[in-house]
Formats: C-alpha cells, structure tokens, sequence
C-alpha cells in the first residue's frame, strides 16, 4: 500500500520539476525574443504608477485655515434709545412686544406672557411695523437691534 503513495508522490514532484523547468526555459525565450518591448513595457508602467501617484498628492484639495482677528467695540450694558422711541411713537406695550418678538416667541406665547388676546398683539405688532417701516417679524428685530431700541 505504501509503494502506490510513493510512486504517486514521486510522479507529482517529477511533473512539477518539470513544468517549472519549462516556465523558466520559456521566459528565457521570451526575454531574448522581446528584449526592449519587456524593458520599455515595465519602464512605462513604473513611471505611469509614479506620475498617478505624484498627481493624486498634488491635485488633492489642501485646507486653508485663515485667522482673522476681529477688534469688537467695547460697550456698557445695553441702554435703550429713548429718543428714538419718542421719534419714532413707539409705545411702552410695542417696545415690550418688540422685544418678546425678538426673543422667538409667536403671537400666541406673547399673548399668554402678557395676559392679552392674540388678537391684540396682532394689532400691537402691526402697528409697530408700521412705525418702524418694515414687513416681517425679522425685519422688525432687526430693525430694532440697527435703531438701538432692543439688544
């Protein structure tokens, strides 16, 4: 029983010797036949890997991290522009209702905070863009922020 496992064993490495011996006579065939075209090929290759690589690190997007220095004005607390208030005939109720529009609150949480219906800080608000001009709620805050009326 062994004999047949080692004639079996004995084929295989005589055929594997064989068919590298043959790789090997081959590429030597193949390196004498096409000298230049294997070197030119393998050349071309190296320096096409090399100028890809070279491209993608040079072509990559860097990030730019520009520190500006900016000098904000050195202020007190805020104080509101009591005269433009009068200039502008801007009551108590719609400067307080101007700044509750600024701090984000809808018609109805201004209402409930300032214990009015929500129809009359509709009118409350209406009237105040009308004195300061303006269209929109924001417009009106900022408005308001530009003339000194709210912080």
């Amino acid at each position: 029983m062994l004999a047949p496992v080692r004639r079996v064993v004995l084929y295989g490495l005589a055929g594997g010797v064989l068919l590298a011996l043959l790789k090997v006579l081959e590429y030597q065939y193949f390196v004498r036949a096409y000298p230049s075209e294997v070197y030119g090929g393998l050349v071309a290759v190296i320096f096409s890997a090399v100028g890809i690589y070279f491209g993608l690190q040079w072509a990559r997007s860097r990030e730019v991290v520009v520190i500006k220095e900016v000098r904000v004005p050195e202020r007190g607390p805020f104080v509101v522009d009591a005269a433009k208030l009068k200039e502008l005939g801007i009551t108590p109720r719609e400067h307080e209702i101007l700044g509750l529009i600024a701090a984000g609150l809808s018609n109805r949480e201004i209402g409930e905070r300032l214990f009015v219906s929500e129809n009359t800080v509709k009118t409350h608000s209406s009237r105040l863009f009308d004195k300061l001009g303006v269209n929109r709620r924001v417009q009106a805050v900022l408005k308001g922020r530009e003339l000194g009326l709210i912080p």
